[in-house]
Order: structure tokens, then sequence, then C-alpha cells
């Protein structure tokens, strides 16, 4: 189930006169709820690429080592491994 949050967010100066100019009639959004969904969308998108490029710059390094770097793991090892990580 879809949960609706509402929150109240306050601006002023600059970034009260930025949204303004975003919003209505001659801006890019109708009314400032949709252009702060698209920020946050937009926002979590390039969180989420960030993410992303993280990892294949792991993997490249990961598999550009020489395999004498590599050491057998069972998954038991991976998992004590991660469960140590995460306390």
């Amino acid at each position: 189930m879809r949960r609706t949050t509402t929150m109240t967010v306050r601006l002023s100066g600059a970034l009260s006169d930025y949204v303004a100019v975003n919003v209505g009639e001659h801006g890019a959004y109708e009314n400032v709820s949709e252009y702060i969904r698209d920020l946050i969308r937009r926002d979590k998108e390039r969180s989420e690429h960030e993410a992303h490029e993280r990892l294949k710059a792991e993997l490249v390094r990961a598999f550009g080592a020489p395999d004498s770097t590599f050491h057998p793991l069972s998954a038991f090892d991976v998992i004590a491994r991660n469960t140590r990580k995460g306390k």
C-alpha cells in the first residue's frame, strides 16, 4: 500500500523566487507539489546512478586484479564477513 505524506516547506528570498519562476503559467510545472516531486525523483535517480557507478568501478577493479590476489571463500565465509560489518 502506498503511503502519502504531507510536508510543509518554507522558502524565502532567492529560493522562493526561483520556484516561482519554474511554476505557473510560464514555468515548466503547474504547481509547487509537481515541481518538488520531480526534484525528488531526479535526486533519487542521481543517487541510484551514483551507487551503480560505484559498484561498476569496484567490479572493474576486482576483475582487473591479478589471480594471485583472489582467495577462495565459502558462502559461510561471506555471510560471516558481512555479518561482522553490520555490527
